[in-house]
C-alpha cells in the first residue's frame, strides 16, 4: 500500500543561541522546513513534500527531531534541511540549523540509531572529562542508554520494507 510506504528523518537542531531551544515547536519547525522546501525546490517540491509530512517527535530539551514524510518524497525534503537557517517564535528569528543523523522506515529504527548515537556522544564526553564527579555523572547517563518496549498507540509503526 504505497499510502504506507513512509520515511523518518531524524536530525537535531544545532544552534550558538541558548535561546534557541525554547523556541523550538512543532509549528515553528514545520514552517522553517516548509519555508526551506519551497525555497529549494518551488511549490511542486512543497506539493511532493506536504503529502503526509509532519514532525512526529520533538524535544526541545535535547534539540532531537522526527520528520515523516512518504518515502517517494524524502530525497527532496532531505535535500531542503540545509537550508532551513533559523526558527522564528514570536516574532523572534534564532538562528540554527538541521543536522540530519539518520533516516529509517520505522520510527522503532530512528530510535535504535538515536540510542547508539546518544551513546557514542557520552562516550566522546566521557574521554575529555577533567573531574572525578563530571565521569560518574556521565557514566551514569552511559548506563541508562537502553530501549524500552512501547506499544504503537498510533498504528504509525509499519513494517521495514527493507529499503533504508
Amino acid at each position: 500500500h504505497p499510502a504506507l510506504s513512509r520515511r523518518y528523518v531524524l536530525c537535531e537542531v544545532v544552534s550558538e543561541d541558548p535561546r534557541c531551544r525554547q523556541c523550538i515547536e512543532d509549528r515553528a519547525l514545520g514552517l522553517a522546513v516548509r519555508d526551506a522546501i519551497t525555497r529549494v525546490h518551488g511549490d511542486y517540491g512543497l506539493a511532493c513534500c506536504s503529502i503526509s509530512f509532519t514532525v512526529k517527535y520533538l524535544n526541545a530539551y535535547t534539540g532531537t527531531v522526527l520528520l515523516r514524510c512518504r518515502k517517494d518524497s524524502y530525497r527532496l525534503l532531505c535535500s531542503a534541511l540545509p537550508f532551513v537557517r533559523y526558527l522564528e517564535s514570536r516574532a523572534q528569528r534564532y538562528p540554527c540549523f538541521l543536522n540530519t543523523l539518520h533516516v529509517g522506515g520505522t520510527i522503532r529504527t530512528c530510535q535504535k540509531f538515536l540510542i547508539q548515537y546518544n551513546r557514542t556522544q557520552l562516550l566522546r564526553l566521557l574521554q575529555n572529562c577533567t573531574s572525578e564527579e563530571e565521569r560518574q555523572c556521565i557514566q551514569k547517563s552511559l548506563l541508562s542508554c537502553s530501549l524500552t518496549e512501547e506499544q504503537s498507540q498510533s498504528g504509525d509503526e509499519e513494517e521495514d520494507d527493507g529499503t533504508e
